[in-house]
């Protein structure tokens, strides 16, 4: 935030993101802290793979976005987090995804949680932290768009459902937005990296929500993580607060 409040130096990667000083220093708070708490498990984030880290597979290993919507970061809209995502057997079983700007956060294991903490004060305790749930789908849908990465397959698969209002927003506060329910639906058919969905899927499959990935048969299956073969890369996913929904809309599919 001390960034956020002054020069971030942005300059482009050779995938043609951003990156900032905000990403580089984000990374290096989160991975002294977990070499510190978790030195058994391996660390792969979105900054030490863009620096050449060799990507090893693995059964289970911590997935970190340090920072998550870079350019809404310098855009100055708040709509930025950090992210980070315990992965076993392919599938997030713990995440966790801080929105400083917007002190809110939102945490996953089990069940899901969300709190209202500022940047450097304590995280609240579990008795003052509110617990998740994603609603049945209305017959008219919310739905959520990347607001830096919309594109003509995501509008043909909207047109498809019974959209009543859309909300454009950034980062992985999309999935949280779903698992907070007051959302429906966010589908994204954009390139993204595990590290860039994994939280923000782990909150929403903890609060009754669904992540799918629509390439695996004509119903989908839920996202998978840990393809190292593939360099990490996701491909189109769409995320549903309410899975009988997502069963029942499966035909809806882009042209």
């Amino acid at each position: 935030m001390r960034i956020y409040a002054g020069e971030a130096h942005a300059r482009m990667k050779a995938d043609d993101s951003p990156v900032c000083d905000a990403d580089i220093a984000a990374e290096a708070v989160i991975l002294k802290g977990l070499a510190a708490r978790l030195p058994q498990i391996l660390v792969v984030s979105e900054e030490a793979v863009a620096a050449g880290a060799r990507l090893s597979p693995c059964r289970t290993f911590i997935l970190v976005d340090p920072l998550d919507g870079t350019r809404e970061f310098l855009a100055r809209n708040g709509e930025f987090t950090v992210n980070l995502a315990l992965i076993h057997d392919g599938a997030p079983r713990a995440g966790v995804v801080y929105a400083p700007a917007l002190s809110e956060i939102w945490i996953a294991g089990a069940e899901a949680f969300s709190a209202h903490v500022s940047p450097e004060e304590v995280l609240p305790p579990v008795e003052r932290r509110k617990q998740l749930s994603t609603r049945k789908a209305p017959q008219g849908l919310v739905a959520l768009v990347s607001r830096s990465h919309n594109d003509p397959a995501t509008e043909a698969y909207l047109a498809r459902l019974p959209i009543t209002q859309r909300q454009d927003a950034g980062s992985s506060l999309k999935f949280c937005r779903i698992a907070e329910g007051v959302a429906d639906v966010y589908p994204r058919f954009t390139p993204t990296m595990e590290w860039d969905t994994a939280a923000g899927d782990a909150v929403l499959r903890a609060a009754g929500g669904i992540v799918l990935d629509p390439m695996l048969g004509p119903s989908g299956h839920p996202l998978r993580y840990g393809k190292f073969a593939e360099g990490l890369k996701d491909g189109p996913f769409v995320a549903w607060g309410d899975p009988i929904a997502a069963e029942v809309f499966a035909g809806a599919k882009t042209a």
